[in-house]
């Protein structure tokens, strides 16, 4: 008895340990997020008296109004948007098709094409900024949120496709041979069969590269070069050094540039947890 009791008691302290350390590391991650929030509705005067750590005297919303005019964030935020919707809508589109031959079709040399697919992901990013910027200005595209686009749409499509490749895969392959018997072509295939099916893979994908393309900066500052195209990752920058000391602004443009992505978030939740194991079903 005196074991068994022994043994709970060891239980209830681990549990007790485990939440107290979760508790703090949380804390440790919101107290950041808590800080630019209240800032945001601070007025400058009050953090410039009473210090940017204290507790706020006033609210306003003129951060958020100085940020969106003056700090040109309505227009960074239209761009990141121009740029993140169709580059999503492409990239899943051409990765679904290309991920469809391969995984459900005996093709040549399908494996090898995967692998320098997922190569390709595997490349510092850092190495290709130089010939990026070559081959967009030899292409008539640079300083456009075309060249940004094509960016995108080039360096995603494979490490999508390898995904998608593991999930369609695991569709049992009855279901297009009844297809086929009721003569069915690969595009009907495609299109009404197998897509369905993909739907919660893709709208995992989806959100995750959503998440990835908006928060993007290396690229943007690659292919682009004038203020009014920059996305508002890029934007936060100019942000910085237009508002110097005025943080309140500053901490209101750094709330509206994360407001799309936690929008998302919100909104495709368990799909977020769902593309945590995509592709890992063979």
């Amino acid at each position: 008895m005196t074991a068994m009791n022994r043994q709970a008691r060891r239980r209830a302290w681990a549990t007790a340990s485990f939440h107290a350390g979760a508790g703090a590391l949380s804390l440790l991650w919101l107290v950041p997020i808590a800080l630019v929030l209240v800032t945001s509705v601070r007025s400058f005067d009050d953090i410039a008296a009473n210090g940017l750590g204290s507790l706020p005297h006033s609210f306003t919303l003129g951060g958020f109004s100085q940020a969106w005019v003056d700090g040109g964030q309505g227009r960074a935020l239209l761009n990141s948007l121009l740029v993140s919707v169709p580059t999503v809508l492409l990239s899943l589109a051409l990765a679904s098709m290309a991920a469809f031959g391969l995984a459900r079709y005996d093709l040549p040399f399908r494996r090898t094409l995967l692998l320098l697919m997922l190569g390709g992901n595997l490349l510092p990013p850092q190495i290709l900024l130089i010939p990026v910027s070559k081959i967009s200005e030899a292409l008539g595209l640079y300083d456009s949120l075309y060249a940004l686009i094509g960016v995108q749409v080039g360096f995603g499509v494979g490490f999508y496709v390898f995904v998608l490749h593991g999930f369609m895969r695991s569709i049992p392959p009855e279901i297009q041979q009844a297809a086929v018997i009721d003569g069915a072509g690969p595009w009907q295939i495609y299109r009404r069969i197998i897509m369905p099916l993909t739907t919660p893979a893709l709208a995992a994908l989806g959100a995750l590269s959503f998440t990835w393309i908006f928060n993007d900066l290396l690229w943007a500052i690659t292919v682009l070069r004038t203020d009014t195209k920059m996305p508002i990752t890029a934007s936060l920058i100019g942000l910085q050094g237009q508002f110097v000391s005025m943080w309140n602004v500053i901490a209101a443009g750094s709330v509206i540039a994360a407001a799309p992505t936690v929008v998302v978030f919100l909104r495709f939740q368990r799909h977020f947890v769902a593309g945590l194991n995509l592709g890992a079903v063979k």
